[in-house]
């Protein structure tokens, strides 16, 4: 026990950042996977192959999107017994989630392997792309049952207060993986396959450290996947808060897939310039969604504490100072855009298109931040219904409608880029009240 972190106690900022730097560390080496393989394809196989990684990222997103939010529901319920201290139903828990984890993979591992090519087919992937995309796709998805393994119990891991070793867990896949692309890509001249089996086998690696460790846990909770079974009562409190998380989580990729498909009739430079910009965007999402991260396990282990006045501290460390930080860095990225983005591409015009991308958006991500606070505090209440509904319906609805009005009048990239901040400034005023909505029946129950 003498990794895990007590958010309950000590100074509020310092929890928080301590707790959210490990989880920046890891969110960046995860992204490392893809990063690396976009640097190696994109400036050793070219564009073409480097737009078929792109066009497939998506489909991986969706297919382990709902256990992504089923993440986030195992996380909040682990955080509130670990604060209230009842390790009996934590140890159930935990053995819960493992095998929700494996069955789970499993079924998305088959669905990967089977249907790839009608995916990517109903997207619309252009057909210079559409084979090289299908090749990518078939081996990436064999990583998909690590990959929701790794997503289950690493979440479990940081509740408990340890967000460093998920950290560790990826630096280590992470070395493998840039280490199998220069083998595959380079040496072996393997095409996308190189890229897609690096990930299978560094993925694997991550999960695999996962679940050691929790099984070596010298704590009452510690996994023994022998003797562990499905408690139903625990699976329903996690679903409460994770099936809404999960299906916002799928419903957006939904969203986001028919914006690669308006993306997709732009041409293969434009696709390209996507990925390079997702790839860039990944310097600000991931601190953003580390603090959104650090909110649910900080405000679970503090409402099974019973210290709200706490909770009330931490909303304004991540909403107002992280929204600061945030846009200050945003700016800074901007002026180096140009550096940045070529890590990613040689091709000039890419490079241009992804440009005009990131002068769109990135002034406009403190807006992400505050939607990430106010989110994060809610689900850490374990009220997740209406989160997800007002993420549904800006992310999906909104943006979707707003994406087509956009393009019928002027198609091309920054039309497209330009959703994306909209759609934020509507979910974040939403979101605001139905935040302040909870928090004053709270307050009103609690007297």
């Amino acid at each position: 026990m003498s990794k895990n972190r007590d958010l309950t106690e000590g100074d509020v900022a310092k929890s928080i950042i301590l707790f959210a730097l490990p989880l920046l560390g890891a969110g960046l080496i995860q992204q490392l996977y893809s990063t690396v393989d976009l640097i190696f394809v994109g400036r050793l196989l070219g564009t073409e192959p480097a737009a078929a990684i792109g066009a497939s990222d998506l489909l991986i997103t969706c297919m382990v999107g709902f256990f992504t939010g089923m993440s986030v529901g195992t996380s909040v319920i682990t955080a509130q017994l670990f604060g209230a201290r009842n390790w009996e139903d934590l140890k159930k828990l935990i053995g819960t989630m493992f095998w929700v984890s494996v069955i789970g993979g499993l079924i998305l591992l088959v669905g990967a392997e089977a249907f790839a090519g009608t995916f990517l087919t109903w997207m619309r992937t252009p057909a210079e792309i559409h084979s090289l995309a299908i090749r990518y796709l078939r081996i990436y998805g064999l990583s998909v049952l690590a990959v929701v393994i790794y997503n289950l119990l690493s979440g479990i891991i940081r509740a408990l207060g340890d967000s460093r070793s998920p950290m560790i867990f990826q630096a280590i896949g992470g070395g493998i993986h840039i280490l199998l692309d220069y083998i595959l890509i380079v040496l072996c001249k393997m095409g996308v396959e190189g890229p897609a089996l690096a990930t299978a086998v560094s993925q694997t690696l991550a999960a695999g450290m996962a679940v050691a460790y929790l099984m070596r846990l010298k704590a009452p909770y510690a996994l023994n996947p022998r003797k562990s079974g499905m408690d139903l009562k625990l699976l329903g409190s996690v679903m409460k808060v994770g099936v809404p998380s999960g299906v916002q989580s799928v419903v957006i990729t939904l969203s986001n897939i028919l914006i690669q498909a308006q993306i997709n009739t732009l041409g293969v430079a434009s696709i390209a310039a996507f990925t390079v910009y997702f790839k860039s965007e990944m310097f600000v999402y991931l601190p953003i969604l580390s603090l959104g991260q650090a909110m649910v396990s900080f405000v679970g282990q503090n409402v099974g504490a019973g210290k709200e006045e706490r909770i009330r501290q931490g909303n304004r460390v991540v909403i107002l100072g992280g929204g600061a930080g945030i846009f200050l860095w945003t700016m800074l990225l901007i002026a180096g855009s140009g550096v940045l983005l070529s890590i990613f591409s040689k091709d000039p015009e890419v490079i241009r298109l992804a440009q005009q991308i990131v002068t769109t958006t990135f002034p406009f991500y403190f807006l992400y931040v505050v939607l990430e606070g106010l989110s994060g505090n809610l689900r850490g209440y374990g009220y997740a219904f209406l989160p997800m509904l007002v993420t549904v319906v800006s992310f999906c609805g909104f943006r979707v409608i707003l994406l087509f009005l956009m393009m019928s009048q002027a198609p091309g990239v920054r039309s497209v880029a330009s959703v994306y901040p909209m759609s934020w400034l509507i979910a974040t005023i939403l979101m605001g009240v139905v935040f302040r909505r909870f928090h004053r029946k709270r307050a009103l129950e609690m007297q």
